[in-house]
């Protein structure tokens, strides 16, 4: 008897060990609606999380287990992106079109990921069409576990900075407006956390600092469009991580936010005790277009100066910047070891694309292109006809090749675009924009190593110029007008990953692209199984599932 419950014992202990060594676990319901607010002062509808707009903070912390049970009151599909988190082995949560079927109107569908092996500043958005143009949005932060130093000292708050240019028509009314051939045009302002302080006085403060204390701010661009100045007024800000990179520490009077892209700085509240505003300015626009909002002292007494310094003019102030910053090479970042303690700049590169951005008004219908083809989405998301076999019902693998062809400008052909990359290969990407705009690049499932930017036309002579050291590992890169940008990085990540550009108008018009990464093992080490609530649509709808992995 006694050895039985000996085993008895033994069983429950290995078991409880079991459940305490998995990372805890956070549950979020979200009740997504619409909502009429007046960010710029004119009624309009817009997308609320929980009657939030912008939607709640996402607080969690390096390899959390996040669980979030949304429910669709709208009236038209629904996904939600988690936009720089990495999903590892997990493309199923990343909530875009290329991998997951939109949540139908009056359902709901909880998605659950892990933010593993990251840090960093970081935000969500809803993907299908263009309503991250109405809301929707919110902050998604990972903190460093506690055993894991980060090589600041801890600040007396962390604040969330939501900037973005904003169009006071709907959505919907947009969406129209590219489907019928027509550009988005300018937006109507810049918001601040969904408002823009009307400078008179009346304006209640974003943020509050206690003097002498030191404070987090993560500034994210959530646009759709614009590139914003940011800066506080006063305040010098010490740029401390980029998208999940512990940085070297430089302080910066403003800094440029391109669409997508988050900045972790420090700022200490150490000048006279009264308002302060913070500023966030259109750049590479003809009407400058400039949102506003207060930081309050505690202590303070006294409205902020009128006076806000200008934005810088041009954009190779902008790209000075950009190289300007640089790897910490003896931080910490999720992983006890530092962050230079990867050498990427000693691997072999074993395939290069260059991807080439192009413009199409063919009958009179606006397209935008990578290598000559303009992305469209399928009925069929394209990962689940590759896991269910039938990718030649849906789609074609490798209709661009890895050098653009002559006629790639004038010529674009529209269809889903998806190429092949082979599983743990390393591999650099050259983005060449030859158009007169800015354009700014994200990529799902991944970090990269932007390795250089310059002006002209890329070729392999241009890799003596390259970073190989200290670039920053980041999701985001911008290209500047008539220049390029090199990346590179090792596709050890398998699923479906979408590239696209993190310009909405562009991104809806085509210049998008899925990335294809097969782990030939079929093994649960290199991918998860789909999920069982898996959302089924097109021609999958009805197949049996496939074999599970291992």
């Amino acid at each position: 008897m006694n050895r039985v419950m000996n085993l008895f014992l033994l069983c429950l202990l290995a078991t409880m060990s079991l459940i305490n060594a998995e990372d805890p676990y956070f549950f979020f319901t979200w009740n997504v609606t619409y909502g009429t607010l007046s960010p710029l002062g004119t009624p309009q509808q817009v997308i609320l999380i929980n009657n939030e707009f912008p939607g709640p903070n996402i607080n969690s912390t390096s390899n959390n287990n996040l669980v979030v049970n949304v429910f669709n009151n709208l009236d038209e599909p629904l996904l939600f992106t988690w936009h720089g988190v990495q999903q590892r082995k997990n493309c199923w949560q990343d909530g875009v079109l290329g991998t997951n079927c939109p949540i139908p109107p009056g359902t709901n569908y909880t998605y659950h990921f892990q933010v593993k092996d990251q840090i960093g500043s970081y935000f969500y958005y809803p993907f299908t069409g263009l309503q991250r143009a109405a809301g929707g949005f919110g902050g998604l932060r990972i903190n460093s576990r506690l055993l894991i130093p980060v090589p600041y000292v801890d600040p007396e708050d962390d604040y969330t900075v939501l900037i973005g240019d904003w169009y006071t028509k709907g959505h919907t009314d947009l969406r129209k407006f590219l489907d019928s051939g027509r550009s988005l045009g300018r937006p109507e302002g810049v918001l601040i956390n969904g408002k823009s302080a009307k400078g008179d006085g009346s304006d209640q403060p974003l943020f509050t600092m206690k003097p002498g204390k030191t404070y987090k701010y993560r500034i994210c661009n959530v646009g759709i469009k614009e590139s914003l100045n940011f800066l506080i007024q006063n305040h010098p800000m010490k740029l401390v991580e980029v998208e999940g990179s512990h940085v070297v520490q430089i302080n910066y009077d403003s800094l440029d936010v391109h669409v997508g892209q988050c900045f972790g700085v420090l700022v200490t509240a150490d000048k006279e005790p009264k308002d302060y505003y913070m500023a966030a300015t259109t750049r590479f626009t003809n009407t400058i277009l400039k949102g506003i909002g207060i930081i309050r002292y505690t202590n303070g007494n006294g409205r902020a100066s009128p006076e806000i310094p200008k934005a810088p003019i041009g954009w190779a102030w902008s790209l000075n910047q950009f190289r300007s910053f640089r790897w910490n090479l003896t931080a910490s970042a999720a992983r006890p070891n530092p962050q230079g303690s990867y050498h990427y700049g000693q691997i072999n590169i074993t395939r290069t694309v260059k991807l080439i951005n192009s413009i199409s008004r063919a009958n009179n219908k606006l397209r935008y292109a990578l290598n000559g083809v303009s992305h469209v989405d399928t009925d069929t998301p394209v990962k689940l006809a590759e896991y269910f076999g039938i990718p030649d019902k849906v789609f074609k693998y490798d209709s661009i090749s890895d050098n653009p062809p002559q006629n790639v400008e004038t010529s674009v052909l529209v269809q889903p675009n998806v190429i092949k990359f082979k599983f743990r290969t390393f591999i650099e990407i050259i983005f060449e924009n030859h158009e007169k705009t800015i354009q700014v690049y994200n990529l799902d499932g991944y970090s990269f190593f932007g390795v250089a930017m310059e002006p002209g036309i890329w070729s392999p002579e241009k890799r003596k110029n390259y970073n190989v050291l200290d670039a920053i590992s980041r999701h985001t890169i911008q290209v500047f007008p008539k220049c390029w940008a090199a990346i590179m990085l090792s596709f050890d990540n398998a699923g479906m990953w979408n590239l696209r550009s993190e310009n909405a108008e562009n991104r809806y018009l085509g210049q998008q692209l899925y990335i294809s990464v097969v782990s030939p093992e079929r093994s649960l080490n290199d991918e998860y199984n789909i999920p069982n609530n898996c959302i089924i649509c097109g021609a999958v709808k009805g197949l049996p599932k496939p074999a599970p992995y291992t």
